[in-house]
């Protein structure tokens, strides 16, 4: 149990493993200095990039082992572990269940169980999921299919199921990002976004589903990086809002669980004029609980001990986070015994991780998600005659590059198949496959991705649009149906809502059912 000032302060800390930035590293390449930083103070946690299974297993263990007092162990799971960690189970963005009518909430739970299964064996305690926010600006760079839908009862519902459905299976859940990432037009990666919605307009479209994540018992909020002066007048983002974080989550709300920010590693932030510390700070007061991928750990030890030393800071509020912290581990221990950060198996059995069984509910789930949103999808039998171009505006991981691909190597032997990457929009190679074809299927991917621009570029679209004129087109987006909005002339349109290479994989056979 933490004693000294600095030993509680470090146990509000959740430390990177591995990145997915530029240049990426694995969890396994980043366990030495993680060891080095765990042998100098007892931090509370960890936050998962770019693992692989089994290994991830094998390293968390022995990171486990290092601490001896259990390390929260968290990640961006959204669309399952596989999201984070390579070999396990990836399932279509959160925006294709809420595109399954009737069915959501029976495919979330399912979803939601099967991610939490894995999670818990590869000794992954806490989900950053689910994503609570409603997608209510079609210009948003970031949240897009990354959320439910569109409209407050659809998130509402489904982000309750979730939570619902990962309390039953056993794993901790994390609403994000209160009070409400959706209607900005701004990545908060980069800046630090500005919502001028009245109180009545957010209580109306944005805070529905994060009262009913409360309801439904879910362990921990994320805040975000996004300033609301209808809440706050000072402007400040919520990260930093006492307003936002006191008065409206704790005492409107009722929520008295752990209070986690988003990564501290973003501009949205980011003060250019104060220390790291000093920011953490005005957190800690604020509301904030856990501190979540600080750019330096150690110096924030020191600067907010040295803030409780000169009154800046109450040692009762370091307190009180540090017991919300503490409660999170009783959880786990209460329901998978005292030696489970050790031993993951006690959860669930490795086996699960990645199985047959769990792919094929992935692939099920993002077929039902596929839908027309315009015309009629065309027979093209072997694809001879076919030319496939993919389209993607931002780097991707190659599994997915490759699952369309492959899928259309199977389902159509016959048909060409070409990529047009970031920076280009054309060339001869493509404009020569263009000519001799007598059908095109254009896949555009059109997605979220932190630090990444949103959509085509202008000379992407206007590709596109060119080769919807030159030949019969089926148009597709692999994520956002507003991708589809501005192009005309195509003998269908289709959507996935996602670009998971299980989604890629359900296009391709999407097309070849329409064809038998």
């Amino acid at each position: 149990m933490a004693t000294s000032i600095r030993e509680k302060i470090a146990g509000l800390i959740i430390l990177r493993l591995g990145s997915n930035m530029v240049p990426p590293r694995s969890a396994e390449e980043d366990a030495q200095a993680v060891k080095a930083l765990l042998d100098r103070h007892p931090f509370g946690g960890l936050i998962l990039f770019n693992g692989r299974w089994p290994e991830t297993w094998q390293t968390l263990t022995d990171l486990q082992r290092r601490s001896g007092h259990g390390l929260l162990v968290m990640t961006d799971m959204e669309r399952g572990l596989g999201q984070q960690v390579a070999g396990a189970t990836v399932f279509p963005h959160l925006r294709a269940f809420g595109e399954l009518g009737n069915g959501g909430e029976t495919a979330v739970r399912e979803f939601t169980r099967i991610g939490a299964q894995e999670a818990l064996a590869c000794g992954v305690h806490v989900a950053f999921a689910p994503v609570a926010d409603v997608s209510r600006n079609p210009q948003n760079p970031i949240i897009s299919t990354r959320a439910f839908g569109e409209d407050a009862q659809t998130v509402e519902r489904l982000v309750r199921t979730y939570i619902e459905a990962a309390r039953e299976t056993g794993l901790l859940t994390t609403a994000k990002h209160f009070p409400g990432h959706g209607n900005t037009h701004e990545d908060s990666h980069l800046v630090t976004p500005v919502v001028r919605d009245s109180f009545e307009e957010l209580s109306t479209h944005d805070l529905p589903p994060f009262r009913a994540a409360v309801d439904a018992g879910v362990d921990l909020i994320m805040t975000a990086h996004v300033s609301y002066p209808a809440l706050d007048a000072a402007g400040s983002p919520a990260t930093r809002s006492h307003p936002i974080l006191h008065d409206l989550l704790r005492n409107w709300l009722g929520f008295d669980g752990a209070v986690i920010t988003d990564s501290l590693h973003m501009g949205g932030i980011h003060d250019a004029d104060r220390t790291e510390a000093d920011v953490a700070v005005d957190m800690l007061n604020a509301g904030v609980d856990l501190f979540l991928d600080l750019r330096d750990p150690e110096a924030v030890v020191e600067g907010v001990a040295r803030a409780v030393g000169e009154g800046r800071l109450d040692e009762a509020t370091v307190d009180r986070s540090l017991a919300r912290a503490e409660r999170l581990r009783k959880r786990l221990r209460a329901r998978f015994g005292e030696n489970v950060f050790v031993d993951p198996s006690l959860a669930f059995s490795p086996d699960v991780v990645g199985s047959e069984e769990h792919q094929a509910v992935a692939r099920r789930i993002a077929r039902s998600a596929v839908k027309i949103v315009e015309g009629t999808v065309p027979g093209i039998d072997t694809g001879v005659g076919l030319l496939a171009v993919l389209i993607e505006p931002a780097t991707t991981d190659a599994a997915a590059e490759a699952s369309f691909e492959n899928a259309l190597a199977e389902h159509f032997p016959d048909a060409e198949f070409r990529r047009v990457g970031v920076g280009a929009a054309s060339s001869g190679v493509i404009r020569s496959a263009v000519q001799t074809a007598e059908r095109l299927l254009v896949a555009v991917v059109a997605k979220p991705a932190a630090w990444h621009s949103f959509g085509l570029s202008d000379e992407q679209r206007a590709f596109v649009q060119d080769l919807i004129h030159q030949k019969p087109t089926v148009l597709a987006a692999l994520g956002d149906p507003c991708a589809l909005d501005s192009f005309a002339g195509a003998e269908a349109q289709l959507c996935t809502y996602s670009d998971a290479p299980v989604s890629r994989q359900a296009l391709i056979e999407f097309l070849a059912s329409a064809t038998s």
